[in-house]
């Protein structure tokens, strides 16, 4: 049996990829995504019961290796005993009834497992999904991926640290499958003191990290945020996989006032402090650096609070911290473009000295700064075609013929790939 889903990850990382060539993106991405901080996994349990024609509780009878009988050769097989039918694929399952799949599978009577299968003209079975009797009652009893999401969450929330780790895996996967809007509006739902232990717990899959943190910001409280502020602030040279979601949730609770910390220990510092704002080194003497993660998280930070925060923080403060990272070539190219994609017009002269700075002097950056102009020239307001254009077009104009002129060959390259949504 085959379940087909196309995963928020995939759907994500490829709007990432458009907007490269894009610039501008198109009104709907957000939307697109899901849990912004999670990785994407494959089906949950409740969809693929949900999109399974058959689907039965089985125990383990019994199982053969391949073998050699009266010089016929016998295939491995092993053998199931239905036990409660959930799906019956049109009548052709029923209680009690023994299903021999290839393969052989060890194992002892009374082991359940739950198979979900696909019927034409015979049901097409899956592998078996090893069940307890606990996780398979948390399968039964899920509410189905057409329930309203609220409902689903709500049901999810509570086995999400479950000690059953297929169970709270699936619940996990559950969250990260689910669009933003949703997540946040089961906030009230959350069982906070339990979220704020797992942000801090070091025995905290690191995969849920990004998940927890931002149900943090979602749920927590002013204690709260000082807590994620230690945890961000905390120096470290090891990638910290879940760390912008930590740093979202942090935004949301935190608002305007978090950003200095943000702004001073991942975007401005190059390198690790202590507490009192003394850099760290290492045996030899040596600065240690700033993780480049830790910089890109902060930079998805404001990313996330632009899209989402429904205006947490004001659009112009947010410009203010991203145009932090221009200082900064191995992100210049894709500060630049959000930039665009945020209507900052009040940079086009930093850009162009930029464009001649022997540092910035990087083919990406280039092209970043012409696709940054070209959108600039299409921002003329509705309906004010006909009078004078605004400052800010003329300006790009002025830039983009000046870079034209200078470089024909970059801004073909530039042009090549764009248009606008």
């Amino acid at each position: 049996m085959t379940l087909k889903r196309t995963s928020c990850s995939a759907l994500a990382l490829a709007a990432i990829a458009l907007s490269s060539l894009l610039v501008t993106p198109a009104p709907a991405t957000a939307a697109i995504l899901c849990c912004p901080f999670c990785a994407a996994p494959s089906l949950t349990l409740a969809e693929q019961l949900s999109q399974a024609d058959a689907a039965v509780l089985v125990i383990w009878a019994d199982a053969k290796k391949a073998r050699e009988v009266d010089g016929k050769r016998l295939p491995s097989q092993t053998t199931y005993e239905i036990r409660q039918v959930i799906r019956n694929a049109r009548g052709a399952v029923k209680k009690g009834q023994r299903v021999r799949l290839s393969r052989f599978r060890s194992g002892k009577k009374g082991d359940m497992f739950l198979l979900l299968g696909s019927k034409a003209t015979r049901v097409e079975w899956g592998s078996p999904l090893p069940v307890s009797e606990t996780s398979y009652q948390y399968i039964v009893q899920a509410p189905s991926p057409e329930a309203p999401a609220t409902k689903r969450l709500a049901y999810f929330i509570k086995f999400l640290e479950y000690p059953d780790r297929q169970i709270s895996d699936d619940a996990y996967a559950e969250f990260a499958n689910a669009p933003y809007k949703d997540i946040a509006a089961v906030s009230k739902l959350l069982p906070r003191d339990k979220v704020a232990k797992w942000v801090v717990d070091p025995e905290t899959p690191q995969t849920r990290m990004g998940l927890y943190g931002l149900l943090l910001g979602l749920s927590g409280n002013a204690a709260d945020a000082k807590l994620m502020e230690h945890k961000i602030s905390t120096p470290s040279e090891e990638f910290r996989l879940g760390i912008d979601g930590v740093m979202s949730g942090y935004l949301l609770l935190a608002g305007e006032k978090g950003l200095p910390l943000i702004e001073q220990l991942k975007l401005k510092n190059l390198y690790l402090v202590d507490a009192k704002g003394k850099v760290l080194t290492d045996a030899k003497g040596r600065k240690k650096l700033v993780p480049f993660s830790e910089t890109y998280a902060a930079m998805q930070s404001l990313r996330f609070m632009w899209s989402y925060s429904e205006g947490r923080i004001s659009k112009p403060r947010l410009r203010q911290s991203m145009r932090i990272l221009l200082e900064r070539p191995e992100l210049a190219d894709l500060v630049i473009a959000d930039l665009a994609r945020w209507k900052d017009w009040g940079i086009q002269d930093r850009l162009m000295a930029m464009y001649n700075d022997k540092d910035f002097n990087v083919p990406a950056i280039k092209r970043a700064v012409v696709r940054y102009m070209l959108v600039c020239t299409k921002d003329i307001p509705k309906g004010g075609a006909a009078g004078p254009l605004p400052k800010h077009v003329q300006d790009a104009m002025k830039h983009l013929a000046l870079l034209r002129k200078r470089d024909p060959r970059t801004v073909t390259d530039a042009e090549r790939f764009f248009f606008l949504k």
